[in-house]
């Protein structure tokens, strides 16, 4: 059987596909491996993506397998049969984990990390590991020495955000129909923004990070990238929850995340009182976009007006001081520290020698990934994080005690002034070759509180532009409910130009195009109401005649031609 047009294809498209038989897992997973095959390398005049840095070899054998059973009448869980992309910080037990250093090429854990662990038992597919700033530091781009350096598939000069650049391009891109970031300040929603996807931070400790290389444990979750609202809250259902191994995660026990699904409505922004600033930002010639970002991230606060939200004027209150000062993050001051604790407490197989390249022998540390002496990382980066001193010490103690602060500040905030949400540009400029960042990634890095970036459309050159909202802590289905609602009603994405459908009809002789070339998608067609069983959790989808109709994940299908 073969696969169908798959750009721009999501979670609950592919259920829908996998239930109705219209497709195998076999036929999709060869299609996306057969995608990453034509355009994660240069291609035409086209540099290439360098989104993957491992496929899985095992991917097709897990396909047919999860095939087998779901002809037999067997499903492991809501993503049974989906391939998914994951950071390559997250712990595979059966591929290497990086974290974007080519040291580590041959760094094999034991077990999965927990989010793996619950992709896999809820029948996902782990189809690739997605390159990413190196040790997830830098957010403004993302570049590895194992894989070099990820391109925006909406412009491949430009820079693709980070440190979860490789995720988001591969989703944009449809090397997989969703995929796994972090973010500990702005890596989950910056990407997102700049590549037009969907991309949640989630309350922190909503989401274990056990498993996972760190950057700062004081700032790190797990969330997923995805082209859709719906296909996040299918994601958050599957990665939600108390873990023993995650301490964190306590807070999870504050909601119920059996109801993200159930929970989205296209009239959830009735009556909720949103919070939006105007702060005066200048120009910068390096950093374009800002008054096309600026009107664009209006439209879209008017949007959320148009839905029945109140808008509320909060720039006296939410300043630059309170920002920059009240919610400053701390720093990764504990980098070091935190990622040393993750070499000596998880089990795993070494790369040979690395261990001894510093004292002491034996045990592997951050300062053998350094004196390996291929680290992409700047020597100003590198110094940094050497002249830390141990922990704990006085700025880390000043660090969490400044955090605690904005915290309490963040939540009192919401209280004072009454508001369900906060709306803000996720990046009040547009990618450019070397920067794609965040603008406010202290609001939900610093605090905790759930934020999430939401396409917005795009600029005049064909940047993509996020809106990013923040929510009280724990009310993240409140979060995914408001953002579900303005999505139905703007339906800014778009699949980006340079990495259509593969014409199949002239294959090279390896087996994937030289030449792709776009071809015909199906349509999707909007509906009504949304399916009970996809609400329970089971994406659902119904045959129609001229395409498949799904529930809830509503989108017109376009081009995207800048």
């Amino acid at each position: 059987m073969s696969a169908p047009a798959v750009v721009d294809l999501g979670i609950a498209d592919v259920l829908a596909l996998l239930q109705s038989g219209q497709t195998t897992s076999v036929a999709l997973t060869q299609e996306y491996l057969d995608r990453i095959a034509a355009y994660d390398d240069p291609y035409g005049d086209q540099p290439g993506l360098a989104a993957i840095i491992l496929a899985n070899p095992d991917a097709l054998a897990t396909a047919a397998e999860l095939d087998a059973e779901r002809a037999a009448g067997s499903l492991r869980g809501p993503l049974h049969g989906v391939p998914i992309v994951v950071k390559d910080n997250y712990a595979t037990f059966d591929m290497p984990t990086t974290a974007g250093s080519i040291a580590l090429r041959s760094y094999q854990t034991k077990v999965d990390s927990t989010a793996v662990e619950r992709l896999r038992a809820a029948g996902a597919i782990i189809l690739a590991k997605t390159n990413m700033a190196e040790l997830a530091w830098h957010g403004t781009y993302t570049a590895s020495s194992e894989r070099g350096r990820t391109a925006n598939p909406y412009n491949q000069a430009n820079s693709a955000s980070g440190s979860s650049g490789g995720t988001a391009a591969a989703v944009a891109a449809s090397f997989g129909p969703a995929g796994l970031g972090t973010d500990s300040c702005g890596s989950i929603v910056g990407p997102s923004a700049h590549q037009s996807l969907v991309g949640y931070r989630p309350t922190m400790g909503l989401t274990s990070v056990a498993g996972i290389v760190p950057l700062s444990l004081r700032q790190d979750v797990s969330g997923p990238m995805t082209k859709t609202v719906t296909d996040a809250a299918i994601l958050m259902e599957v990665l939600a929850g108390y873990d023993p191994a995650d301490p964190q995660t306590v807070i999870a026990d504050e909601q119920d995340s059996d109801i993200y699904l159930e929970g989205l409505s296209e009239t959830a922004l009735v009556g909720k009182r949103i919070g939006y600033f105007h702060w005066t930002f200048e120009e910068d010639p390096a950093r374009p976009g800002l008054a096309e970002t600026t009107a664009l991230v209006d439209q879209a606060v008017a949007d959320l007006a148009a839905q029945g939200a109140e808008i509320v004027d909060i720039t006296d209150t939410f300043t630059r001081e309170f920002v920059s000062g009240t919610l400053a993050s701390g720093g990764w001051i504990d980098m070091r520290h935190d990622i040393d604790t993750f070499f000596a407490n998880t089990e795993a197989e070494w790369p040979e020698g690395l261990a001894e390249l510093t004292a002491p022998a034996g045990a592997l540390t951050f300062t053998d990934l350094i004196e390996d002496g291929r680290s992409s990382l700047t020597q100003g980066d590198i110094d940094y994080f050497m002249s830390a001193e141990p922990i704990p010490n006085q700025a880390w103690i000043d660090a969490g005690l400044a955090q605690q602060a904005g915290r309490a500040a963040m939540y009192q905030y919401f209280l004072d002034h009454d508001l369900d949400a906060i709306a803000m540009p996720t990046s009040a400029t547009s990618a450019t070759p070397d920067w794609a960042g965040t603008t406010f990634c202290d609001v939900g890095a610093n605090t905790g509180v759930p934020t999430v970036s939401l396409p917005a459309g795009f600029t005049s050159t064909g940047a993509a532009v996020g809106l990013e909202l923040a929510a009280p802590r724990s009310q993240d289905a409140s979060l995914l409910a408001m953002s579900y609602d303005y999505e139905q009603a703007t339906l800014h994405r778009v699949p980006p130009a340079s990495t259509p459908e593969l014409d199949h009809t002239v294959p090279s002789a390896g087996g994937t195009p030289e030449s792709p070339a776009a071809a015909p998608s199906p349509t999707l067609a909007a509906t009504g109401p949304a399916d009970a069983t996809l609400q329970a959790g089971v994406a659902a989808g119904l045959l129609a005649a001229g395409g498949i109709t799904l529930v809830v994940s509503q989108r017109r299908r376009r081009s995207h031609t800048s």
